[in-house]
């Protein structure tokens, strides 16, 4: 098989192999290459210690356009290099070169759907011994056919899961840390055998954190209200779009606070958000219904524009996408 080094300048040309049945290209340590031979080995001492970071990115289908949409791109390469400092490691490119080069990606698999990007840092030194220092650093890039992640219409079932978000102590949830991602497991694995959907999470000091792996918004009393990085959250891409939307469209100031356990019982509405989850109402925490235990009016409003936002059909919010075709 023959692969081709990859150079970023490269990226403004759609790939002429590229057709919807071929083999899912990747860009793996500085070359592309078919997924089936994008391999790591058993000794890498991301495998062997989870010390890899990663953004996931999505990329929206517009049938009417004819046109695949990449969401806030920059945005995750920046939060990306960041969690690599976190990590001491190098991407190796810059925010501009990551970007091109998942463009190019995107176009060598000739998506007509949405799909998703997972950006990965890693350590490919092989070896035992737990430290960060003094070990190589390589990116890679995939990307795959990519629907809802939970649902996102109707609502779902949430349940408080015993176990506590990671502390910045410990390990700092603003970077997205492969190995912190345990924590997640075994809070959605809690909640879903629980006989629930999704997990909320509590941070030490007993206010609501999260989701399993989303960002949390409450409305009470008129107010819009999301806890702070104090609380261990994830500083979420989507979150901040979403308080973007709310200011202009809906004309609220969002209250970064944190938040009680027992008030998302009184709330009138609960959702989650992340650039997996996308906005995914929430109905019922705990056996409690949540309002009128339906979508509420600013979930719905806030949707409303956000999916016409991600698939370029709000033009007020162009500077959020790059048309990859």
């Amino acid at each position: 098989m023959s692969t081709n080094a990859a150079s970023p300048a490269s990226a403004a040309r759609p790939h002429p192999g590229a057709r919807p049945d071929g083999p899912n290209v990747v860009y793996f340590e500085r070359q592309w290459v078919p997924l089936a031979e994008a391999k790591v080995g058993i000794m890498n001492h991301t495998f062997l210690y989870g010390t890899a970071v990663f953004e996931g990115i999505r990329a929206y289908w517009n049938a009417d356009e004819k046109q695949l949409y990449l969401l806030k791109a920059r945005e995750h390469f920046e939060r990306l290099c960041d969690s690599s400092k976190i990590l001491m490691m190098d991407p190796g490119h810059t925010v501009d070169e990551m970007v091109q080069l998942t463009l190019e990606m995107l176009r060598r698999n000739d998506y007509r759907q949405d799909a998703y990007v997972r950006a990965t840092v890693y350590k490919s030194s092989e070896g035992i011994g737990v430290r960060l220092h003094d070990l190589d650093a390589q990116l890679n890039l995939l990307s795959l056919p990519f629907g809802n992640y939970i649902e996102t219409d109707h609502g779902i079932r949430c349940g408080t899961v015993s176990w506590r978000r990671t502390a910045d102590t410990m390990i700092p949830s603003r970077g997205k840390i492969v190995g912190s991602y345990v924590n997640p497991a075994f809070s959605k694995t809690e909640a879903m055998l629980n006989g629930y959907e999704e997990a909320i999470v509590l941070s030490h000091d007993g206010h609501v954190s999260e989701g399993s792996a989303e960002n949390l918004f409450m409305v009470r009393k008129g107010q819009l209200i999301t806890p702070g990085v104090e609380q261990d959250i994830l500083e979420g891409i989507t979150r901040a779009g979403l308080m973007d939307i709310a200011r202009r469209e809906l004309g609220l100031e969002t209250v970064v606070r944190p938040i009680d356990r027992s008030e998302l019982y009184i709330a009138d509405e609960v959702f989650l958000c992340g650039t997996g989850a996308q906005i995914s109402p929430v109905v019922e925490i705990d056996h409690r219904k949540i309002g009128t235990g339906t979508p509420g009016p600013i979930v719905r409003a806030i949707s409303k524009v956000y999916f016409d936002a991600v698939k370029g059909r709000n033009r007020d919010y162009a500077s959020w996408v790059i048309p990859v075709y």
